[in-house]
């Protein structure tokens, strides 16, 4: 007999741009936003806000459906946490990613999110905090582990050391940190940056770009933005021969912070009703407590992509956070 092919979570899940971009006619997919934004930081936040708020809206009509059938539970994780129900279950998907690692302050975010979430989803899966990233490229998925070291080889050392040291003197800064999700999971999502709560000029010397204390960073700085980063990672990628093979390129930043795994937290339209409201009450304080105010920086509720640690170059079953990294880039 044929061995089950199992349909994982995110293949029937759909992802689509909702930021009104066509990104068709683009040999980098990130140039297409870029261009419609003129390269502007405040256009981009506002892409990325639309992109964010739009899909959350259409996911909470879906949920709240009276023809909703179900949340979508993934038989992936499912084996990998219960190997009573496949024993000898290896998820055969490998995948080779950059990786931002979020520093220790949004690690401890998202723990205090998880904590929160599982108030009424007890048996949500979560993403160990240790394992919590944001996927700034993938290069590929689902091949095998043999087809994974020969595209490894292809990248080469040279764009592989360029890519994870990058954001040492490229860096981004996300911030409005608020809970995205849909049938499938639950994420931690940011906006990029345009300069609020920073100075026009510097206070110190030293520019944020080559110093390792982020006070010094002004409002030019989030000139260069999350997208910009992703567009020029993939062109670095690309220049080498290799073939980028994203599932998806859509104006998002999220960290993954948790999965469905049943559907008993939910079973019922008022289980779920308030699943919703804990969401959004989740994002009312999200908002009140880390989103700049006016001139005032909220560095508590930001991230400075390559803080404490550069680009992790993953590979492996790394779906729900495992792999193993193949070079670390240099952070600050």
């Amino acid at each position: 007999m044929a061995p089950q092919v199992l349909e994982s979570a995110d293949s029937r899940n759909k992802f689509e741009d909702l930021s009104g971009v066509d990104i068709s006619a683009y040999a980098n997919p990130y140039d297409a936003l870029l261009e419609a934004c003129n390269n502007e930081a405040a256009q981009l936040q506002t892409r990325y806000g639309t992109h964010r708020s739009t899909r959350n809206g259409q996911q909470k009509a879906k949920l709240l459906s009276p023809d909703f059938s179900g949340l979508i539970l993934d038989p992936i994780l499912q084996r990998v946490m219960d190997p009573s129900i496949e024993p000898g279950f290896v998820d055969p998907r490998n995948c080779l990613v950059f990786w931002a690692r979020p520093p220790s302050h949004i690690r401890s975010l998202v723990d205090q999110v998880q904590q929160k979430l599982l108030s009424l989803a007890p048996k949500l899966w979560l993403m160990p905090v240790p394992n919590l990233h944001l996927t700034a490229l993938e290069l590929t998925h689902s091949l095998t582990a043999p087809q994974i070291t020969a595209i490894i080889q292809d990248l080469g050392s040279e764009a592989a050391e360029k890519i994870t040291d990058y954001t040492y003197t490229h860096r981004p800064r996300l911030i409005k940190p608020m809970l995205s999700y849909d049938g499938a999971a639950l994420a931690l999502s940011f906006l990029p940056g345009a300069g609020e709560g920073l100075p026009s000029t510097s206070p110190s010397s030293s520019s944020s770009s080559s110093s390792s204390d982020s006070s010094s960073r002004t409002k030019k700085d989030d000139e260069y933005t999350y997208h910009h980063l992703r567009r020029d990672l993939f062109n670095i990628a690309s220049g080498t021969g290799v073939t980028v093979d994203s599932r998806y390129v859509v104006p998002s930043s999220h960290i993954t912070v948790g999965r469905f795994l049943t559907q008993e937290d939910h079973a019922s339209p008022e289980k779920m009703v308030r699943f919703i409201e804990l969401i959004e009450e989740i994002n009312g304080w999200l908002e009140k407590e880390y989103w700049p105010i006016g001139d005032e920086r909220r560095v508590e509720g930001e991230w400075i992509v390559g803080q404490e640690r550069g680009l992790d170059f993953r590979k492996g079953t790394l779906w729900y956070g495992g792999g193993e990294t193949v070079r670390l880039g240099r952070g600050f």
